[in-house]
């Protein structure tokens, strides 16, 4: 608030109802209103005046006519109380997943989700999405949605299909990554309406989180100069060279960098530029309030389908995994691997192994995560996952996994559950032959430290792994 707004107010509240002043400033001064519009008073005497009066009808059909419906949104308050409406929304969303499974873990885990999810709808919609300034941005550290692989790298940026893209830069030694662009439900002015009182019903319309893809190009089949250097072309129309088709409906790109042992590897650069190279332009309202509109939406929208995964998809197929396509490539996946999600539940004082030989693939990674499909806290010190390149395979090839809270010492690969008893698995095979079966066994933690693999029989066995389209 600045001097000139905190003198009016402080006048207000000791002698004026703020109609009557209101009344007085449209009439004689618009700069004054336009202190107050900007300091989000108008909304409030809006309610208690009834019909704007003359000026400030005209001051928003002037608005009106350059930014349409969205840049109103903004300039009256609306587009950010529908941001905080959702915030709210969303907050109270755990109440939908049942109280007596939740602990206070998983509650507060809960609440940081949801923190994450604003910041990379902020980081995405907000600061990285101007039409005419395209950036490759890294998603978000520790936004670690839909059961993101620690060794792989996302970087993100937002598609206008009716311009053309290049994305230069050298490959690095990191062995494989692959671009995509991918498409998710918008009208075609987001920002030009409420979103939050529509709920769960608005998803159908406007839906950020979930995103197909809708054309993709690894870096196998990119050329590269001797030195790694490259150029990708992205455009509906045909291109020379390495050339990514773009379509009507896209509305992102995803670049995936998967890692083997990141320590040992120089990661790529990559940068993201219009063919026409177009000068940037000062921010609007309306791109603010679209950009409002986004962000909340695709916080609803990772919220309700984190509940959809729990309950409807996976609840009754509880320590088994399954492979499906359609699952996975409704969420940005891309069809250079087959990747399997499940739920896991156990107590804390029990153990779930899980058992598996690997297929001929380039890489493949185990995640245990929580409710939120997030990996748990201690993966930054290489915990809660195991893959092809920190793995200790049996001799027949097989591997065993130990989901415990302790490593019960007979071998195999121990996962720390971290204090946690339930929530999402995922198994991922990458530029690979095929899938697995996957076998497991929920047994007594102190049974399998004193009795070794011999607790595993075929009275404990789960059997799962198949694949669906």
């Amino acid at each position: 608030m600045n001097d000139v707004t905190r003198s009016l107010d402080q006048f207000l509240n000791q002698h004026l109802d703020r109609r009557t002043l209101l009344e007085q400033l449209l009439g004689t001064s618009a700069a004054v209103a336009g202190v107050l519009i900007a300091d989000g008073a108008l909304s409030s005497v809006t309610e208690a005046a009834g019909s704007p009066p003359a000026a400030k009808s005209d001051a928003l059909a002037a608005t009106s006519a350059v930014e349409g419906d969205a840049g109103k949104r903004l300039l009256t308050g609306q587009a950010w109380d529908d941001y905080c409406d959702m915030l709210r929304l969303t907050g109270h969303y755990i109440d939908k997943f049942g109280g007596n499974d939740i602990t206070d873990l998983d509650r507060a885990e809960w609440y940081r989700f949801v923190t994450r999810i604003a910041r990379n709808g902020m980081e995405r919609f907000m600061e990285n999405s101007e039409r005419n300034r395209p950036r490759l941005i890294i998603s978000t550290w520790r936004t670690s949605i839909n059961v993101t692989n620690p060794d792989q790298d996302h970087l993100l940026a937002e598609l206008y299909p009716e311009n053309d893209y290049i994305i230069s830069g050298n490959r690095g030694t990191t062995p494989y990554f692959i671009i995509a662009t991918w498409t998710w439900p918008q009208p075609a002015d987001p920002g030009a309406r409420n979103w939050a009182p529509q709920g769960i019903a608005g998803l159908k319309e406007f839906n950020p989180a979930i995103s197909r893809t809708t054309a993709f190009l690894s870096s196998d089949n990119i050329k590269f100069s001797a030195n790694g250097d490259f150029e990708v072309r992205l455009s509906q129309r045909e291109q020379p060279g390495n050339w990514l088709k773009t379509s009507a409906n896209d509305t992102g790109i995803l670049i995936r960098i998967v890692h083997h042992e990141r320590s040992k590897e120089v990661s790529p650069t990559m940068r993201i530029a219009r063919v026409d190279h177009v000068k940037p332009v000062p921010v609007s309202p309306a791109d603010v309030s679209t950009g409002l509109a986004r962000s909340g939406q695709v916080i609803l929208g990772n919220v309700e389908q984190t509940r959809a995964w729990w309950q409807d998809i996976f609840s009754k197929r509880m320590n088994m995994l399954q492979f499906s396509q359609q699952l996975y490539l409704t969420n940005g996946g891309v069809a250079d691997r087959q990747f399997a999600f499940g739920l896991w539940r156990k107590p804390l004082d029990q153990a779930l192994v899980l058992e598996f030989t690997p297929p001929e693939c380039d890489y493949w990674i185990f995640q245990l995560c929580n409710i939120w499909q997030e990996n748990l806290d201690d993966y930054e010190e290489g915990q809660g996952y195991v893959t092809k390149f920190t793995v200790k395979p049996e001799k027949d090839g097989r591997v065993r996994i130990i989901v415990a809270e302790e490593d019960p010492g007979i071998g195999g690969n121990w996962v720390d559950s971290f204090q946690h008893t339930f929530g999402l698995m995922g198994l991922r095979f990458i530029k690979t032959a095929g899938a697995a079966e996957v076998t497991a066994h929920l047994v007594s933690l102190k049974d399998l430290k004193a009795k070794g693999w011999s607790t595993l029989t075929k009275k404990t066995a789960i059997i799962s792994g198949e694949v669906v389209p």
